[in-house]
C-alpha cells in the first residue's frame, strides 16, 4: 500500500480541506484502532516532510493527467478542486453562491501593505499610505482578512495586525511566501512612534513635532499599487467609512 493512495482516498472523501497535521492524525488514529494489521501500523508516524513530498507528487500526477479536477494546497490545507474552465456546468449543477462584496481600492492597498510588512499598527500603515485607515482596517477585520496579532512594544502598546488563513484562501495562496514580489514595499522604512497624539492607544500615531520620513510619502502610492496589481483582485467603489479615510489623499480643488 502506497502512502499517496491513502492520502488520495482521505482527501477525496473529506468534506473540507485537510492540513498536514489533520492527515497525520488520521493515520495515527487508524493505526491505534487497528490490531494485527502491520500495513496500517506502518503509517502511524509518517514524517511531515514525507507527507508534503507525497502530496506534491500526487498533485503533479493529477496535473499531468489533465483531469477535470486537481489537488491544490491553499492556506496550508489540501483539497481536490475542479478546474476553472468547468465553472459554467458546476454553477448550473449547484447554483450560484452568494459572494461577499469585492474589496475596494483603499482596502486592497491597505491589505497589501499589511500582508508584506506584518505585523503592523494602524499608525505604521498610515505612514506608508499617507492617509487615515481606521475605516479600512475595520472593514478588513470584519471581512476576516486581517486580525489582531499582538501589541507593539511602544508607548500605548497599540494593536498590531496581520493576515489570516482566510486571506490566503481569498487569493489562492499556499502561504505568505507565495506573495508576488514587492521589494520596493518591503524597503520602505517604518518608524515606530515615540509618543501619542491621541487618547486611544489603538490609534497611536507620531507626535506632530515628529516629521514623517520623506521617503515614505514619495514611494507610498507606487509601492502599494505594485502589490495591489500583483493580486489583480476586482475593485468596487469605496464604502462610506473608507471614503472618509481617503479624503486626505485627494482633497477637493478650490
Amino acid at each position: 500500500m502506497e502512502l499517496k493512495f491513502i492520502l488520495e482516498s482521505l482527501l477525496f472523501s473529506a468534506q473540507k480541506p485537510m492540513s498536514i497535521k489533520e492527515l497525520r492524525d488520521v493515520l495515527a488514529t487508524a493505526a491505534a484502532n487497528t490490531e494485527g494489521d502491520e500495513t496500517v501500523k506502518a503509517f502511524k508516524k509518517v514524517k511531515e516532510e514525507e507527507m508534503v513530498t507525497t502530496l506534491e507528487q500526487l498533485a503533479s500526477e493529477h496535473e499531468t493527467a489533465a483531469r477535470s479536477y486537481r489537488l491544490a494546497c491553499i492556506a496550508g490545507s489540501w483539497q481536490f478542486v475542479s478546474q476553472p474552465e468547468f465553472a459554467p456546468w458546476l454553477k448550473a449543477l449547484v447554483g450560484h453562491k452568494a459572494r461577499p462584496p469585492r474589496l475596494t481600492q483603499p482596502a486592497l492597498e491597505t491589505l497589501a501593505i499589511i500582508a508584506y510588512r506584518q505585523p503592523l499598527t494602524r499608525a505604521e500603515v498610515e505612514q506608508v499610505r499617507g492617509v487615515a485607515v481606521d475605516g479600512v482596517v475595520a472593514t478588513l477585520v470584519e471581512r476576516g482578512l486581517i486580525e489582531q496579532v499582538g501589541r507593539a512594544e511602544v508607548v500605548g502598546r497599540p494593536i498590531t495586525y496581520g493576515t489570516t488563513p482566510l486571506f490566503l484562501e481569498y487569493f489562492g495562496l499556499r502561504n505568505l511566501d507565495e506573495l508576488p514580489a514587492a521589494d520596493e514595499l518591503r524597503r520602505i522604512p517604518v518608524t515606530r512612534p515615540e509618543g501619542l497624539v491621541t487618547t486611544d492607544p489603538n490609534l497611536a500615531t507620531a507626535p506632530t513635532e515628529q516629521p514623517a520620513q520623506v521617503e515614505l510619502a514619495q514611494v507610498t502610492g507606487e509601492a502599494a499599487q505594485t502589490a495591489v496589481e500583483a493580486t489583480s483582485s476586482p475593485v468596487e467603489p469605496p464604502t462610506e467609512s473608507e471614503a472618509e479615510s481617503s479624503k486626505a489623499e485627494n482633497p477637493p480643488e478650490s
